[in-house]
């Protein structure tokens, strides 16, 4: 699985937890909707930093157990 696949997995999967729509995410956040349906979709193809750290923050995780999911250990490398 690529990098942004296994980003939007993990974001839709702590939604899930929460009980959260891209939409509710996006209001916790203070983004766009469009923002959050973009990442989820395909036309960010690489969310910045700063974007999963707000998402982390509405969350109330850290961007360390965002990134600490078993999702993001099998990825392949991106320089071969």
């Amino acid at each position: 699985m690529e990098l942004k696949n296994s980003i939007i997995c993990w974001i839709q999967d702590l939604c899930s937890e929460r009980n959260l729509n891209p939409s509710s995410l996006a209001y916790l956040c203070g983004m766009d909707r469009s923002t959050i349906y973009s990442i989820l979709g395909t036309k960010s193809q690489n969310p910045e930093i700063a974007t999963i750290k707000k998402i982390c923050d509405s969350l109330e995780i850290t961007l360390g157990e965002f990134f600490s999911c078993p999702v993001f250990d099998n990825l392949e490398p991106e320089i071969k």
